[in-house]
């Protein structure tokens, strides 16, 4: 049986008084169907040789959405099997760990051209509509990002501070 190893991430902002996580379609086909019309999912990918997961997680997340961010946690590691539906039609065993991590700059959606093999669109999507989210395991992830921050309120910018809420 074939193993993989991924990660990947919950990048969160906070922005107009709430905190959201960018979310990703993916386009074509996806482990699971024929057809990725209408599948939101975190953004994730393998870990390259010699990769730690913590840096595949922040290259996959600028990579499929073009933001960046700083690692805060590691979340939890989802671990499943699935029927490869392209090539070798092989039967996969998967890791894969995920991260919380906070926006620190650029713009969703400015992703490259061969990305966008890959990814249809990157969007923001409240936390709190974690539910929305097409893979169960991943909306673990998402609920668990949501409590780490209720628990963790020094993460929300102070409004004093900035002028504005973008």
């Amino acid at each position: 049986m074939a193993r993989e190893f991924s990660a990947g991430g919950v990048l969160v902002r906070w922005r107009k008084g709430r905190w959201w996580m960018a979310v990703i379609e993916p386009q074509g086909r996806t482990a699971f169907s024929e057809s990725a019309k209408d599948t939101l999912a975190l953004p994730k990918g393998l870990i390259d040789p010699g990769e730690k997961a913590e840096n595949t997680a922040l290259r996959e997340i600028h990579e499929e959405t073009g933001a960046v961010g700083e690692l805060i946690a590691k979340l939890k590691d989802i671990k499943y099997f699935y029927v490869r539906t392209w090539g070798d039609g092989a039967r996969v065993f998967k890791v894969v760990s995920f991260y919380l991590v906070l926006y620190r700059s650029g713009k969703l959606g400015n992703i490259t051209p061969e990305m966008r093999k890959e990814v249809r669109r990157a969007i923001w999507l409240p936390i709190d509509d974690w539910e929305q989210l097409s893979y169960k395991g991943e909306r673990e992830v998402a609920q668990s990002a949501r409590e780490y921050l209720l628990a963790h309120a020094e993460l929300q910018p102070d409004p004093k501070a900035t002028s504005s809420e973008s």
